[in-house]
């Protein structure tokens, strides 16, 4: 469990927290590029750390971050006209470029030296991995870019999507450490019903319920492996990262008896937009092998519950607490184990139902809850370090990690058996 007072400091993101100054540190995803596809294109609305913001793709191609409201009376620049390198406010005319600054006042006298003293706040953007990513912290010490292995192969062989998710952010990012969990929340009372990918693992998972955990620290987060023990056959072991500060990756690679099917990586990023609900930008992608076909892509996404008609335009599930997630009480008997169509639409429902912040001064955690023990002591340690003028892990470089998942022979340690796997050169 954690104190009252420590389950503030990782929850409260907002402007000037413990939290948010951590997370300012690092490169932020705001935006996938989809959303702003051409120059001059409309502008759209984000909301990250608790700042409303406007993103909007300038006449030459570049992406500018700027506070949502207009220096003169306030009104949203979302209702802006992009046009000719700039966003225009519509109450008045005022003109910002990708950097903030006015550049035009056309309601004000031309000799008029006024707009030179406008300046809205606005933050450095980039484009990598299919991703706009924003740095917030405003303190010229920005880090290393986000080159994770994902970022770097061919468009052809990563997807990224965004939900949004109606909770606190570290709630969603324990559930995304926590391995266990899917033997019983992802589980398939029957095969070839949603919910049931029918590739082997599940049942490996079901036969060996209570995984052992592994946690190990490194400079920039943690690797830890889920082993489950499947007697005479060896041990099936799933290898996860944790990277600073919303980063996670695991791996989907085993086929039905346990050869290698296909060289496939997930991941998500949970960012928070205030204290009470986080956008979660969810990613694959293969770093050998053929690319995607836009089937693949299709079944992949309605497993998880993101198909078709499942997010309104802005990234919302349709299943959700307003609906109870449309638990299907019947379907909860006889066909899967929480009665909910799709992987994370059975994530977000458990972790929603927690309450937008769960009381973490109530809970208790037990053996499998490694993962989650080691984040939460190296989050707030992060926090710490940078309280106290120090620069957090893992700015200075990204590093080359890849999770995996393996069938090994007993008695061998998975780390000394799969390093050259999990960090590859």
């Amino acid at each position: 469990m954690l104190s009252k007072e420590t389950n503030e400091l990782v929850t409260r993101s907002g402007l000037g927290s413990p939290l948010g100054s951590l997370m300012r540190r690092y490169w932020i995803p705001i935006a996938l590029a989809s959303e702003l596809p051409e120059p001059d294109c409309p502008p759209i609305r984000v909301k990250v750390l608790g700042e409303r913001l406007v993103a909007f793709r300038d006449s030459s191609g570049r992406v500018g971050l700027l506070e949502e409201f207009c220096a003169h009376r306030g009104a949203s620049l979302f209702l802006g006209r992009n046009e000719e390198f700039g966003l225009r406010c519509v109450y008045h005319g005022w003109k910002y470029d990708v950097y903030g600054n006015c550049l035009e006042q056309p309601n004000e006298p031309p000799e008029n030296s006024f707009k030179e003293k406008i300046h809205l706040i606005s933050y450095p953007t980039i484009e990598t991995g299919d991703v706009v990513w924003a740095y917030m912290g405003g303190d010229g010490k920005i880090p290393a870019l986000p080159k994770f292995e994902w970022t770097q192969v061919s468009s052809t062989h990563r997807y990224v999507s965004k939900t949004w998710q109606e909770c606190n952010w570290l709630q969603a990012l324990e559930g995304g450490i926590d391995s266990g969990h899917s033997s019983f929340l992802h589980r398939a009372l029957q095969t070839g019903v949603p919910g049931d990918d029918n590739i082997g693992w599940t049942g490996w998972r079901i036969k060996a319920a209570a995984p052992k955990h592994e946690v190990q620290l490194t400079d920039y987060g943690f690797v830890y492996a889920a082993i489950r023990h499947l007697g005479e056959e060896g041990n099936f072991v799933k290898v996860y990262h944790y990277i600073m500060p919303f980063h996670t990756f695991f791996a989907f690679q085993l086929g039905a008896s346990g050869e290698i099917y296909r060289p496939e990586i997930h991941g998500h990023m949970f960012v928070p937009m205030d204290d009470e609900n986080c956008m979660i930008y969810n990613l694959l992608y293969r770093f050998a092998g053929d690319p995607f076909t836009e089937k693949e892509i299709d079944e992949i996404e309605r497993l998880r519950g993101r198909g078709p008609g499942e997010q309104t335009s802005n990234f919302r599930k349709t299943s959700n607490k307003d609906n109870d997630w449309r638990i299907d009480r019947n379907a909860q008997k006889s066909h899967s184990f929480t009665g909910i169509r799709g992987i994370n639409n059975q994530d977000h429902a458990v972790q929603e139902s927690m309450g937008p912040i769960v009381d973490r001064s109530r809970e208790h955690l037990g053996s499998s809850d490694q993962a989650t023990i080691s984040m939460r002591r190296f989050l707030t340690a992060a926090i710490k370090t940078v309280e106290s003028g120090g620069d957090p892990p893992g700015i200075s470089a990204l590093y080359k990690v890849r999770a995996v998942e393996k069938l090994l022979p007993n008695g061998v340690q998975w780390f000394d058996a799969l390093r050259d796997e999990i960090y590859p050169t």
